[in-house]
């Protein structure tokens, strides 16, 4: 049944369906001004496919390239153990915390322009921490954190946005991309301290050139126009609230909770392990050298795994298989680093880079495929991303004293083995094809069942 009302003639209905309001009622024809600039032509959508992909591969550099210069960090400024480590879980934190703020930005800015505004504060930070003070270093640190929270919740939107035909496909390559600039970055900062004459600060603020490049790809968007109503100054590219329900009333939905706590505790999982793996390894007698390039080798099926799990979740079934396969894949990993870690490093750090992979592409895909419209996939990210790395910020923390408790690595794998459970538990939940309904508030305002199935 077509919704629209009886006495609207063709061409306004034709202009209510082309105005590109994600979310929301369709604006009345009075209030119709500019509508959005979509990119136009196969090349103007691959340029904008590229340029996401670019703004996915930076958004974990900043972190991932402090790891391997740590100790020239800890041995330049005198910092201890804990206070050097808040360079690594500031980040996460940052994470969560400044996901929040996302949905009003992008409401004033539109989802292209902040994607933009995230490099340039991106590169900000990471040059940042070339001036020689801790503040700044610290500053720097927050700053790189606050874009990545901006561009987690962002991109997902922007997925949905501009390719919601190929949602699996693309959030896959998001997440390889994730991985693959996580991978660069921890294996390649140490390597370029020769090339910049031993100084960390400089190996670091190298990785400011990524983006500044994903920034020149990015500025055809920034020329596109968001569109505006001309009763309002909202951007049309961005998620409204207009005749939606707001934030706070997805906090109960049951999906959205499970999307949720499978991107908090598979984010646990991934950051305890980017910060305790080598040290475990190293404590089964391997070499600091190779259990660093232990580390960054998982990344390389992780890879692999992110690529692919999108596409073989959206045609496996039972749905929830890949989640399990997922969980079993760590979880294997972890047995094997709590009683054989150097022996087997080579498999285990293969089998966890392969679930974490799968889960990271999982939690992330899980994000648009339960995501009615592009409002709600705002909110759905705000809120798994939100919280969920408020979550994870914790797991490196809480696994640390536990070992330092312990003295060994046994109890803390136990920890995180009962963890995976929950993992495995929401990630099933989360797996059921149903969107998110918000107690289907918006969904009756369209004329749509409230229980509506997703794809796949």
């Amino acid at each position: 049944m077509d919704p629209r009302p009886a006495d609207i003639h063709p061409a306004e209905a034709s202009a209510l369906e082309d105005y590109p309001v994600p979310g929301g009622e369709p604006p009345a024809p009075a209030e119709i001004g500019e509508p959005a600039d979509p990119p136009h032509g196969r090349q103007a959508l691959l340029l904008l496919g590229v340029g996401l992909i670019l703004i996915g591969l930076n958004l974990r550099i900043g972190v991932a390239s402090v790891g391997p210069v740590l100790g020239e960090v800890r041995a330049s400024l005198g910092l201890s153990a804990t206070s050097a480590s808040l360079l690594t879980t500031i980040p996460v934190f940052a994470f969560g915390a400044f996901a929040f703020l996302t949905p009003g930005l992008t409401r004033r800015i539109g989802m292209h322009r902040l994607l933009g505004i995230t490099l340039l504060v991106l590169a900000a930070g990471i040059l940042l921490r070339l001036h020689p003070s801790l503040l700044a270093l610290f500053a720097g640190t927050v700053l790189v954190g606050a874009a990545i929270a901006v561009g987690n919740v962002v991109m997902p939107a922007a997925i949905k946005r501009d390719f919601a035909h190929r949602a699996g496909l693309m959030m896959g390559l998001y997440s390889t991309a994730l991985f693959v600039g996580a991978a660069v970055a921890s294996g390649l900062t140490a390597p370029l301290l020769p090339a910049v004459g031993g100084s960390w600060r400089a190996a670091l603020a190298v990785w400011a050139v990524p983006a500044v490049l994903a920034l020149l790809v990015w500025i055809p968007q920034l020329r596109r126009s968001p569109g505006r109503m001309k009763t309002s100054d909202a951007v049309a590219d961005a998620p409204t609230e207009r005749g939606e329900p707001p934030f706070r009333a997805i906090l109960a939905d049951p999906v959205a909770i499970a999307v949720t706590a499978l991107m908090g505790l598979q984010s646990i999982s991934y950051y305890t392990a980017l910060t305790w793996v080598p040290t475990i390894l190293q404590d089964a007698g391997m070499d600091a050298g190779a259990a660093g390039w232990m580390l960054a080798y998982s990344a390389f099926p992780g890879i692999l795994a992110s690529l692919v799990t999108p596409a073989l979740a959206a045609r496996m079934r039972p749905a929830w298989l890949p989640v399990a396969l997922a969980a079993v894949l760590t979880g294997v990993a972890y047995l094997g680093l709590a009683v054989f870690a150097a022996g087997g490093a080579v498999v285990w750090m293969t089998l966890l880079g392969l679930g974490q992979g799968a889960s990271i592409s999982l939690s992330l895909t899980y994000i648009v495929w339960r995501s009615p419209d592009t409002h709600f996939t705002g909110h759905l990210s705000t809120m798994s991303q939100g919280f969920g790395y408020l979550l994870a910020g914790l797991g490196p923390i809480g696994i640390g004293a536990v070992h330092g408790l312990t003295g060994g690595w046994a109890v803390p794998m136990i920890v995180l083995g009962v963890l995976l459970i929950a993992q495995l538990i929401a990630g099933v939940l989360a797996s059921r094809p149903v969107h998110v309904r918000a107690r289907g508030a918006a969904t009756r305002s369209r004329g749509i069942p409230e229980a509506v199935d997703s794809a796949p």
